[in-house]
Protein backbone atom coordinates (compact mmCIF):
# COMPACT_ATOMS: atom_id res chain seq x y z
CA UNK A 1 0.00 0.00 0.00
CA UNK A 2 2.67 2.19 0.62
CA UNK A 3 4.43 1.24 -2.59
CA UNK A 4 1.37 2.31 -4.59
CA UNK A 5 1.24 5.41 -2.46
CA UNK A 6 4.40 6.32 -3.53
CA UNK A 7 4.19 5.58 -7.46
CA UNK A 8 0.90 7.91 -7.23
CA UNK A 9 2.87 10.47 -5.92
CA UNK A 10 6.27 10.21 -8.11
CA UNK A 11 3.69 10.68 -11.11
CA UNK A 12 2.19 13.55 -9.99
CA UNK A 13 5.33 14.98 -9.33
CA UNK A 14 6.50 14.29 -13.06
CA UNK A 15 3.13 15.55 -14.64
CA UNK A 16 3.26 19.05 -12.41
CA UNK A 17 6.81 19.64 -13.50
CA UNK A 18 6.30 18.81 -17.49
CA UNK A 19 3.11 20.76 -16.99
CA UNK A 20 5.44 24.00 -15.71
CA UNK A 21 8.22 22.91 -18.21
CA UNK A 22 4.94 24.04 -21.30
CA UNK A 23 4.22 27.07 -19.62
CA UNK A 24 7.37 28.56 -19.32
CA UNK A 25 7.85 27.41 -23.01
CA UNK A 26 4.74 28.97 -24.08
CA UNK A 27 5.51 32.66 -22.13
CA UNK A 28 8.76 33.11 -23.64
CA UNK A 29 7.23 31.89 -27.10
CA UNK A 30 4.46 34.73 -26.84
CA UNK A 31 7.09 37.73 -25.53
CA UNK A 32 9.70 36.39 -28.55
CA UNK A 33 6.74 36.87 -31.07
CA UNK A 34 5.69 40.21 -29.80
CA UNK A 35 9.20 41.46 -29.26
CA UNK A 36 8.89 40.48 -33.15
CA UNK A 37 5.75 42.66 -33.82
CA UNK A 38 7.27 45.33 -32.33
CA UNK A 39 10.16 45.28 -34.69
CA UNK A 40 7.88 44.71 -37.88
CA UNK A 41 5.78 48.04 -36.22
CA UNK A 42 8.85 49.98 -35.68
CA UNK A 43 10.31 49.14 -39.24
CA UNK A 44 6.39 50.07 -40.76
CA UNK A 45 6.49 53.36 -38.82
CA UNK A 46 10.14 54.00 -40.46
CA UNK A 47 8.88 53.02 -44.13
CA UNK A 48 5.53 55.33 -43.22
CA UNK A 49 7.96 58.36 -42.40
CA UNK A 50 10.39 57.71 -45.49
CA UNK A 51 7.31 57.49 -48.09
CA UNK A 52 5.98 60.97 -45.93
CA UNK A 53 9.33 62.42 -46.70
CA UNK A 54 9.25 61.25 -50.41
CA UNK A 55 5.63 62.76 -50.72
CA UNK A 56 7.38 66.33 -49.67
CA UNK A 57 10.39 66.47 -51.45
CA UNK A 58 7.90 65.17 -54.63
CA UNK A 59 5.87 68.05 -53.53
CA UNK A 60 8.52 70.46 -53.18
CA UNK A 61 9.43 69.08 -56.98
CA UNK A 62 6.44 69.86 -58.62
CA UNK A 63 6.68 73.39 -56.51
CA UNK A 64 9.83 73.81 -58.81
CA UNK A 65 8.64 72.79 -62.03
CA UNK A 66 5.65 74.63 -61.96
CA UNK A 67 8.15 77.87 -61.00
CA UNK A 68 9.90 76.87 -64.37
CA UNK A 69 6.65 76.20 -65.81
CA UNK A 70 5.74 79.78 -65.56
CA UNK A 71 9.38 81.37 -66.54
CA UNK A 72 9.14 79.36 -69.39
CA UNK A 73 5.83 80.71 -70.40
CA UNK A 74 7.02 84.28 -69.76
CA UNK A 75 9.89 83.51 -72.15
CA UNK A 76 7.67 82.52 -74.48
CA UNK A 77 5.21 85.57 -74.22
CA UNK A 78 8.19 87.83 -74.47
CA UNK A 79 9.11 86.07 -77.97
CA UNK A 80 5.99 86.95 -78.93
CA UNK A 81 5.47 90.10 -78.20
CA UNK A 82 8.62 91.07 -80.26
CA UNK A 83 9.74 88.20 -82.88
CA UNK A 84 12.68 88.56 -84.21
CA UNK A 85 12.69 90.23 -87.68
CA UNK A 86 14.99 89.95 -90.41
CA UNK A 87 17.27 92.93 -91.83
CA UNK A 88 18.05 92.74 -95.62
CA UNK A 89 19.92 95.51 -97.25
CA UNK A 90 17.49 98.22 -97.72
CA UNK A 91 15.96 96.52 -94.19
CA UNK A 92 17.83 97.11 -91.20
CA UNK A 93 14.94 95.32 -89.11
CA UNK A 94 16.28 92.60 -87.00
CA UNK A 95 14.35 88.96 -85.57
CA UNK A 96 13.38 88.71 -82.07
CA UNK A 97 15.18 88.09 -79.29
CA UNK A 98 14.18 88.04 -77.95
CA UNK A 99 14.10 86.55 -77.82
CA UNK A 100 14.64 84.88 -78.59
CA UNK A 101 14.90 85.16 -80.20
CA UNK A 102 13.60 86.25 -81.12
CA UNK A 103 13.80 85.30 -81.27
CA UNK A 104 14.81 85.90 -79.85
CA UNK A 105 16.74 87.19 -77.87
CA UNK A 106 14.04 89.82 -77.29
CA UNK A 107 11.87 91.03 -74.11
CA UNK A 108 8.93 93.33 -74.85
CA UNK A 109 8.03 96.87 -73.04
CA UNK A 110 4.65 95.10 -71.90
CA UNK A 111 6.30 92.89 -69.46
CA UNK A 112 6.88 93.93 -65.80
CA UNK A 113 10.15 94.24 -64.73
CA UNK A 114 9.37 91.52 -62.26
CA UNK A 115 8.92 89.52 -65.41
CA UNK A 116 12.01 90.48 -66.93
CA UNK A 117 13.97 89.74 -64.50
CA UNK A 118 12.89 86.47 -64.06
CA UNK A 119 13.32 85.29 -67.66
CA UNK A 120 17.14 86.70 -67.78
CA UNK A 121 17.93 84.81 -64.25
CA UNK A 122 17.73 81.17 -65.39
CA UNK A 123 21.44 79.80 -65.03
CA UNK A 124 23.06 77.86 -67.67
CA UNK A 125 23.51 77.50 -71.30
CA UNK A 126 20.97 78.35 -73.79
CA UNK A 127 20.04 78.07 -77.58
CA UNK A 128 17.99 80.18 -79.67
CA UNK A 129 17.12 80.80 -83.45
CA UNK A 130 14.98 82.29 -85.58
CA UNK A 131 14.46 80.65 -89.89
CA UNK A 132 12.53 81.05 -92.83
CA UNK A 133 12.93 79.97 -96.19
CA UNK A 134 10.94 79.26 -99.11
CA UNK A 135 10.57 79.02 -103.03
CA UNK A 136 8.48 81.59 -104.94
CA UNK A 137 8.11 81.78 -108.75
CA UNK A 138 5.07 83.32 -110.83
CA UNK A 139 2.30 81.20 -112.72
CA UNK A 140 4.95 80.58 -115.64
CA UNK A 141 7.19 79.02 -113.63
CA UNK A 142 9.85 81.29 -113.94
CA UNK A 143 11.78 83.15 -111.07
CA UNK A 144 9.70 86.85 -110.29
CA UNK A 145 10.54 89.96 -107.87
CA UNK A 146 9.42 89.97 -104.28
CA UNK A 147 10.36 90.96 -101.28
CA UNK A 148 8.05 93.19 -97.85
CA UNK A 149 10.37 96.14 -99.57
CA UNK A 150 10.03 96.00 -103.40
CA UNK A 151 7.99 98.84 -104.25
CA UNK A 152 9.77 102.43 -104.45
CA UNK A 153 8.68 103.12 -100.74
CA UNK A 154 10.64 100.48 -100.01
CA UNK A 155 13.33 102.60 -100.02
CA UNK A 156 12.67 105.23 -97.24
CA UNK A 157 11.02 102.01 -95.15
CA UNK A 158 7.41 101.41 -97.11
CA UNK A 159 7.17 97.70 -96.57
CA UNK A 160 3.89 95.43 -97.38
CA UNK A 161 2.43 92.41 -96.12
CA UNK A 162 5.22 89.77 -96.39
CA UNK A 163 3.05 86.75 -96.41
CA UNK A 164 3.63 85.07 -99.60
CA UNK A 165 6.63 87.65 -100.74
CA UNK A 166 9.61 86.13 -100.16
CA UNK A 167 11.78 83.93 -101.81
CA UNK A 168 15.04 84.47 -99.65
CA UNK A 169 16.55 81.70 -96.57
CA UNK A 170 17.28 83.86 -93.51
CA UNK A 171 18.79 82.04 -90.56
CA UNK A 172 19.82 83.79 -86.70
CA UNK A 173 21.57 81.51 -84.24
CA UNK A 174 21.83 82.63 -80.55
CA UNK A 175 23.94 81.15 -77.70
CA UNK A 176 23.72 82.36 -74.26
CA UNK A 177 24.82 81.55 -71.11
CA UNK A 178 23.46 82.97 -67.61
CA UNK A 179 24.68 82.54 -64.04
CA UNK A 180 23.48 83.33 -61.19
CA UNK A 181 26.20 83.90 -57.89
CA UNK A 182 25.59 83.53 -54.31
CA UNK A 183 25.26 86.91 -53.68
CA UNK A 184 22.19 87.38 -55.92
CA UNK A 185 24.18 89.45 -59.08
CA UNK A 186 23.59 87.96 -62.40
CA UNK A 187 25.48 87.61 -65.85
CA UNK A 188 24.77 86.98 -68.94
CA UNK A 189 26.42 86.46 -72.49
CA UNK A 190 25.25 86.19 -75.93
CA UNK A 191 26.52 85.81 -79.52
CA UNK A 192 24.30 85.46 -82.47
CA UNK A 193 25.52 84.06 -86.45
CA UNK A 194 23.19 85.28 -88.94
CA UNK A 195 23.12 84.59 -92.56
CA UNK A 196 21.13 85.91 -95.94
CA UNK A 197 20.72 83.72 -98.97
CA UNK A 198 18.14 84.42 -102.30
CA UNK A 199 19.60 81.16 -103.82
CA UNK A 200 17.53 78.28 -104.13
CA UNK A 201 20.91 76.16 -104.08
CA UNK A 202 22.02 74.03 -100.92
CA UNK A 203 25.70 75.18 -101.43
CA UNK A 204 26.10 79.05 -101.14
CA UNK A 205 29.40 79.88 -99.46
CA UNK A 206 30.72 81.61 -102.46
CA UNK A 207 27.55 84.21 -101.46
CA UNK A 208 27.50 83.92 -97.81
CA UNK A 209 27.03 86.66 -96.08
CA UNK A 210 27.34 85.07 -92.56
CA UNK A 211 28.70 87.31 -90.20
CA UNK A 212 28.10 88.20 -86.11
CA UNK A 213 25.46 90.20 -85.43
CA UNK A 214 25.37 90.42 -81.98
CA UNK A 215 28.21 90.19 -78.88
CA UNK A 216 27.68 91.43 -75.47
CA UNK A 217 28.10 90.60 -71.92
CA UNK A 218 25.02 92.13 -69.34
CA UNK A 219 25.99 92.04 -65.58
CA UNK A 220 22.55 92.48 -63.57
CA UNK A 221 21.02 92.98 -59.83
CA UNK A 222 24.74 93.95 -58.48
CA UNK A 223 24.65 93.81 -54.13
CA UNK A 224 26.45 97.33 -53.91
CA UNK A 225 24.28 98.75 -56.32
CA UNK A 226 21.29 100.52 -54.20
CA UNK A 227 18.24 102.75 -54.67
CA UNK A 228 17.21 103.54 -58.06
CA UNK A 229 19.73 101.28 -59.78
CA UNK A 230 18.99 98.01 -57.53
CA UNK A 231 18.33 95.22 -59.58
CA UNK A 232 19.42 97.58 -63.01
CA UNK A 233 21.61 95.48 -65.86
CA UNK A 234 24.80 97.15 -66.59
CA UNK A 235 25.58 95.97 -70.97
CA UNK A 236 28.76 96.33 -73.25
CA UNK A 237 29.00 95.14 -76.71
CA UNK A 238 27.52 94.74 -79.99
CA UNK A 239 23.76 94.02 -79.90
CA UNK A 240 20.44 94.67 -80.47
CA UNK A 241 18.60 97.19 -78.17
CA UNK A 242 16.43 95.01 -76.20
CA UNK A 243 13.54 97.36 -76.07
CA UNK A 244 13.32 97.70 -79.60
CA UNK A 245 9.75 96.09 -80.93
CA UNK A 246 8.37 95.27 -84.66
CA UNK A 247 5.56 94.55 -86.96
CA UNK A 248 6.06 90.72 -87.80
CA UNK A 249 3.77 91.20 -90.48
CA UNK A 250 5.24 93.58 -92.59
CA UNK A 251 9.15 92.67 -91.13
CA UNK A 252 9.53 96.29 -90.50
CA UNK A 253 10.45 97.16 -86.91
CA UNK A 254 8.52 100.36 -85.58
CA UNK A 255 12.25 101.83 -83.77
CA UNK A 256 15.47 99.33 -84.19
CA UNK A 257 18.62 100.81 -81.67
CA UNK A 258 21.49 98.77 -82.63
CA UNK A 259 25.22 99.21 -83.01
CA UNK A 260 28.40 98.97 -80.30
CA UNK A 261 28.34 100.41 -77.18
CA UNK A 262 27.10 100.05 -73.18
CA UNK A 263 24.68 101.58 -70.97
CA UNK A 264 22.25 100.20 -68.25
CA UNK A 265 18.74 99.05 -68.17
CA UNK A 266 15.63 99.43 -65.72
CA UNK A 267 17.21 102.42 -64.01
CA UNK A 268 13.75 102.38 -61.22
CA UNK A 269 12.75 105.90 -60.84
CA UNK A 270 9.40 104.89 -58.32
CA UNK A 271 7.71 101.64 -59.01
CA UNK A 272 5.81 103.02 -62.26
CA UNK A 273 8.44 104.92 -64.16
CA UNK A 274 12.22 103.18 -65.06
CA UNK A 275 14.80 104.55 -67.76
CA UNK A 276 17.12 102.94 -69.80
CA UNK A 277 20.23 104.77 -70.79
CA UNK A 278 23.06 103.93 -73.44
CA UNK A 279 25.79 105.35 -76.02
CA UNK A 280 25.52 103.27 -79.65
CA UNK A 281 28.49 103.52 -82.35
CA UNK A 282 27.78 102.85 -85.67
CA UNK A 283 29.99 102.97 -88.90
CA UNK A 284 27.70 104.41 -91.97
CA UNK A 285 28.32 102.29 -94.88
CA UNK A 286 26.86 99.12 -93.14
CA UNK A 287 23.34 99.16 -94.50
CA UNK A 288 23.16 102.01 -97.46
CA UNK A 289 26.62 101.03 -99.25
CA UNK A 290 28.83 104.18 -98.30
CA UNK A 291 32.59 103.08 -98.15
CA UNK A 292 34.05 105.15 -95.47
CA UNK A 293 34.93 105.28 -92.07
CA UNK A 294 32.67 108.13 -90.48
CA UNK A 295 31.70 107.38 -86.92
CA UNK A 296 27.90 108.13 -85.74
CA UNK A 297 27.40 108.35 -82.23
CA UNK A 298 23.91 107.82 -80.90
CA UNK A 299 23.12 108.69 -77.13
CA UNK A 300 19.49 107.30 -75.97
CA UNK A 301 17.55 107.67 -72.77
CA UNK A 302 14.19 105.36 -73.45
CA UNK A 303 11.74 105.61 -70.81
CA UNK A 304 8.70 103.66 -69.58
CA UNK A 305 5.90 104.95 -67.60
CA UNK A 306 3.42 102.63 -67.16
CA UNK A 307 1.87 101.07 -70.71
CA UNK A 308 3.42 104.54 -71.90
CA UNK A 309 6.86 104.97 -73.64
CA UNK A 310 8.97 108.27 -74.45
CA UNK A 311 12.48 107.34 -76.08
CA UNK A 312 14.65 110.76 -76.83
CA UNK A 313 18.40 110.47 -78.66
CA UNK A 314 20.97 112.93 -80.10
CA UNK A 315 23.25 112.03 -83.14
CA UNK A 316 26.83 113.11 -83.83
CA UNK A 317 28.74 112.11 -87.09
CA UNK A 318 31.83 114.23 -87.71
CA UNK A 319 32.68 115.28 -90.43
CA UNK A 320 29.90 113.69 -92.16
CA UNK A 321 28.63 116.83 -93.34
CA UNK A 322 31.45 117.14 -95.95
CA UNK A 323 29.69 114.32 -97.90
CA UNK A 324 28.12 116.19 -100.76
CA UNK A 325 24.59 114.20 -102.10
CA UNK A 326 25.25 114.29 -106.38
CA UNK A 327 22.43 114.57 -108.24
CA UNK A 328 21.15 115.66 -111.83
CA UNK A 329 19.58 118.69 -110.16
CA UNK A 330 21.99 119.68 -107.27
CA UNK A 331 24.43 118.80 -104.56
CA UNK A 332 23.69 119.06 -100.98
CA UNK A 333 25.87 118.38 -98.47
CA UNK A 334 25.14 115.99 -95.65
CA UNK A 335 24.25 116.36 -92.01
CA UNK A 336 26.39 115.83 -88.80
CA UNK A 337 23.79 116.18 -85.67
CA UNK A 338 20.26 114.84 -85.35
CA UNK A 339 17.31 114.50 -82.92
CA UNK A 340 15.21 111.24 -82.74
CA UNK A 341 12.14 111.00 -80.27
CA UNK A 342 9.41 108.58 -80.05
CA UNK A 343 6.11 108.27 -77.90
CA UNK A 344 4.44 104.50 -77.63
CA UNK A 345 1.92 103.08 -75.87
CA UNK A 346 1.87 99.24 -75.40
CA UNK A 347 -1.43 98.19 -75.12
CA UNK A 348 -2.83 94.95 -72.96
CA UNK A 349 -5.87 94.64 -74.94
CA UNK A 350 -7.38 95.19 -78.96
CA UNK A 351 -7.47 99.06 -78.95
CA UNK A 352 -9.65 99.33 -75.58
CA UNK A 353 -12.52 97.15 -77.86
CA UNK A 354 -11.75 93.64 -76.76
CA UNK A 355 -9.25 91.04 -75.40
CA UNK A 356 -6.02 90.96 -77.50
CA UNK A 357 -2.71 93.50 -77.85
CA UNK A 358 -2.26 96.71 -79.74
CA UNK A 359 0.61 99.08 -80.10
CA UNK A 360 0.63 102.84 -81.25
CA UNK A 361 3.85 105.00 -82.24
CA UNK A 362 4.35 108.24 -83.72
CA UNK A 363 8.11 108.75 -84.52
CA UNK A 364 9.87 112.30 -85.34
CA UNK A 365 13.08 112.56 -86.56
CA UNK A 366 15.60 115.67 -87.67
CA UNK A 367 19.12 115.63 -89.70
CA UNK A 368 20.50 112.14 -89.12
CA UNK A 369 17.70 111.15 -86.63
CA UNK A 370 15.06 111.95 -89.68
CA UNK A 371 16.17 107.65 -90.45
CA UNK A 372 13.23 107.15 -87.89
CA UNK A 373 12.76 103.59 -87.85
CA UNK A 374 16.81 102.08 -88.41
CA UNK A 375 18.23 105.11 -85.95
CA UNK A 376 21.89 106.22 -86.98
CA UNK A 377 21.62 103.93 -89.79
CA UNK A 378 21.86 106.91 -92.74
CA UNK A 379 24.52 109.14 -93.55
CA UNK A 380 22.90 110.66 -96.74
CA UNK A 381 20.42 112.35 -94.66
CA UNK A 382 20.59 116.15 -94.78
CA UNK A 383 20.90 118.53 -91.64
CA UNK A 384 16.93 119.88 -92.71
CA UNK A 385 16.17 116.49 -93.09
CA UNK A 386 12.67 115.87 -91.14
CA UNK A 387 10.80 112.39 -91.25
CA UNK A 388 7.69 112.10 -88.71
CA UNK A 389 5.84 108.53 -88.73
CA UNK A 390 3.04 106.78 -87.69
CA UNK A 391 2.64 102.97 -86.62
CA UNK A 392 0.01 101.08 -85.14
CA UNK A 393 -0.96 96.92 -85.17
CA UNK A 394 -3.13 95.17 -83.00
CA UNK A 395 -4.03 91.33 -82.06
CA UNK A 396 -7.74 89.75 -81.69
CA UNK A 397 -9.26 86.36 -81.54
CA UNK A 398 -12.33 87.33 -82.98
CA UNK A 399 -14.39 84.24 -82.09
CA UNK A 400 -12.71 80.35 -81.48
CA UNK A 401 -12.42 80.22 -85.44
CA UNK A 402 -11.40 83.56 -86.48
CA UNK A 403 -8.31 85.91 -85.47
CA UNK A 404 -7.73 89.36 -86.78
CA UNK A 405 -4.28 91.24 -87.23
CA UNK A 406 -4.63 94.97 -88.51
CA UNK A 407 -1.50 97.19 -89.81
CA UNK A 408 -0.62 101.02 -90.50
CA UNK A 409 2.10 102.46 -91.17
CA UNK A 410 2.90 105.96 -93.30
CA UNK A 411 5.69 108.25 -93.00
CA UNK A 412 6.08 111.57 -94.26
CA UNK A 413 9.70 112.71 -95.11
CA UNK A 414 10.95 116.50 -96.55
CA UNK A 415 14.42 117.64 -97.52
CA UNK A 416 15.92 113.91 -96.71
CA UNK A 417 18.43 113.91 -99.14
CA UNK A 418 18.09 117.06 -101.60
CA UNK A 419 16.50 120.35 -100.45
CA UNK A 420 13.23 120.40 -101.29
CA UNK A 421 12.55 116.36 -101.62
CA UNK A 422 9.60 114.64 -100.16
CA UNK A 423 8.45 110.76 -99.75
CA UNK A 424 5.21 110.50 -98.13
CA UNK A 425 3.72 106.62 -98.29
CA UNK A 426 1.15 105.04 -96.60
CA UNK A 427 0.46 101.12 -96.09
CA UNK A 428 -2.94 99.40 -94.76
CA UNK A 429 -2.57 95.64 -94.64
CA UNK A 430 -4.44 93.02 -92.26
CA UNK A 431 -4.39 89.38 -91.87
CA UNK A 432 -6.72 87.07 -90.75
CA UNK A 433 -6.51 83.31 -89.77
CA UNK A 434 -9.33 80.61 -90.23
CA UNK A 435 -8.75 77.70 -88.37
CA UNK A 436 -9.83 74.68 -89.57
CA UNK A 437 -8.53 72.23 -87.38
CA UNK A 438 -6.04 72.10 -84.07
CA UNK A 439 -3.34 72.14 -86.97
CA UNK A 440 -4.34 73.36 -90.25
CA UNK A 441 -5.65 76.66 -90.99
CA UNK A 442 -6.11 79.50 -93.90
CA UNK A 443 -4.78 82.23 -93.82
CA UNK A 444 -5.99 85.29 -95.82
CA UNK A 445 -3.52 88.96 -95.88
CA UNK A 446 -4.54 92.00 -98.08
CA UNK A 447 -2.18 95.04 -98.44
CA UNK A 448 -2.38 98.00 -99.88
CA UNK A 449 0.38 101.33 -100.41
CA UNK A 450 -0.03 104.92 -101.60
CA UNK A 451 3.09 105.86 -102.36
CA UNK A 452 4.12 110.01 -103.53
CA UNK A 453 7.88 110.44 -104.01
CA UNK A 454 9.52 113.32 -104.99
CA UNK A 455 12.97 112.63 -104.71
CA UNK A 456 14.02 115.75 -107.33
CA UNK A 457 16.37 113.37 -108.96
CA UNK A 458 18.63 111.73 -105.81
CA UNK A 459 20.46 108.60 -107.00
CA UNK A 460 18.67 109.24 -110.68
CA UNK A 461 15.22 108.50 -108.68
CA UNK A 462 12.37 109.56 -110.70
CA UNK A 463 9.08 111.84 -109.36
CA UNK A 464 6.52 109.07 -109.27
CA UNK A 465 2.91 108.44 -107.06
CA UNK A 466 0.26 105.54 -107.49
CA UNK A 467 -0.68 102.50 -105.45
CA UNK A 468 0.21 99.07 -104.86
CA UNK A 469 -2.43 96.21 -104.17
CA UNK A 470 -1.27 92.26 -102.85
CA UNK A 471 -3.58 89.80 -101.97
CA UNK A 472 -2.23 86.34 -100.32
CA UNK A 473 -4.42 83.18 -99.72
CA UNK A 474 -2.21 80.73 -97.49
CA UNK A 475 -3.44 77.41 -96.39
CA UNK A 476 -0.39 77.00 -93.32
CA UNK A 477 0.03 73.83 -90.80
CA UNK A 478 1.31 74.13 -87.32
CA UNK A 479 1.76 72.20 -84.78
CA UNK A 480 1.24 75.05 -81.58
CA UNK A 481 -1.98 77.26 -81.10
CA UNK A 482 -3.43 77.38 -84.60
CA UNK A 483 -4.87 80.63 -84.53
CA UNK A 484 -2.05 82.10 -82.57
CA UNK A 485 -0.47 84.75 -84.98
CA UNK A 486 3.10 84.11 -82.75
CA UNK A 487 2.71 80.47 -82.89
CA UNK A 488 5.63 78.79 -84.79
CA UNK A 489 6.78 77.05 -86.54
CA UNK A 490 4.64 76.60 -89.36
CA UNK A 491 4.89 75.78 -92.76
CA UNK A 492 2.68 77.20 -95.63
CA UNK A 493 1.81 77.12 -98.71
CA UNK A 494 0.65 80.27 -101.18
CA UNK A 495 -0.93 82.24 -103.71
CA UNK A 496 -0.35 85.90 -104.06
CA UNK A 497 -1.51 88.18 -106.79
CA UNK A 498 -0.09 91.82 -106.84
CA UNK A 499 -0.43 94.77 -109.15
CA UNK A 500 0.42 98.48 -108.94
CA UNK A 501 0.00 101.43 -111.25
CA UNK A 502 1.98 101.64 -114.29
CA UNK A 503 3.68 105.18 -113.19
CA UNK A 504 5.52 103.08 -110.74
CA UNK A 505 7.47 101.34 -113.13
CA UNK A 506 9.58 104.82 -113.82
CA UNK A 507 10.78 105.43 -110.43
CA UNK A 508 14.35 103.53 -111.31
CA UNK A 509 16.28 101.87 -113.89
CA UNK A 510 17.94 99.34 -110.97
CA UNK A 511 14.68 98.27 -108.68
CA UNK A 512 12.07 95.80 -108.74
CA UNK A 513 9.26 97.74 -110.38
CA UNK A 514 9.53 97.96 -114.78
CA UNK A 515 12.40 95.27 -114.57
CA UNK A 516 12.18 92.66 -117.04
CA UNK A 517 8.96 90.64 -116.82
CA UNK A 518 7.76 92.59 -113.85
CA UNK A 519 5.69 95.64 -115.05
CA UNK A 520 2.39 96.87 -114.01
CA UNK A 521 -0.46 94.62 -115.16
CA UNK A 522 -1.10 92.30 -112.38
CA UNK A 523 1.81 89.31 -111.41
CA UNK A 524 0.64 85.90 -110.18
CA UNK A 525 2.68 84.02 -107.82
CA UNK A 526 3.17 80.62 -106.08
CA UNK A 527 5.30 79.07 -103.27
CA UNK A 528 5.92 77.37 -99.67
CA UNK A 529 7.53 78.21 -96.97
CA UNK A 530 8.67 77.84 -93.82
CA UNK A 531 9.07 80.04 -90.63
CA UNK A 532 10.04 79.33 -87.26
CA UNK A 533 11.63 80.88 -83.81
CA UNK A 534 12.41 79.71 -80.59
Amino acid sequence: MMRKSLLALTIALTLTNQTSAFADTTSDSIEARLALMEKRLEAAEQRATDAENRAKKAEQNVQLLTKQSKENAQQVRALRENPPVAQTVNVPAPVPTTTVAAATPVAAPTLTPTEKKVAEIAEGFEFHGYARSGLIANDSAAGTKSGPYLTPAGETGGAVGRLGNENNTYVELSFEHKTKLDNGATTRYKVMLADGQESFNDWTGDTSSLNVRQAFVELGSLPTFTGVFKDSTLWAGKRFDRDNFDIHWLDSDIVFLAGTGGGIYDVKWNDNFKSNLSIYGRNFGDIEGINDTIENYIVTSNNFVGPFQFMLSGLRAKENDERVNDTIVRSNNAGDTGVHALVAYHGDDFYGLRDGTSKVALLYGHGLGAEVKSVGADGNLLEDANTLRLATYGTTRLNDTWSFAPVILAQDSKDRYIKGDQYRWATFNARFIQKITDNFALAYEGSYQYMNLDPKGFNDRQSVNGGFYKLTFAPTFKVGDIGDFYSRPEIRFFASWMDWNSSLDHYASNDAFGSSGFTAGGEMNFGVQMELWF
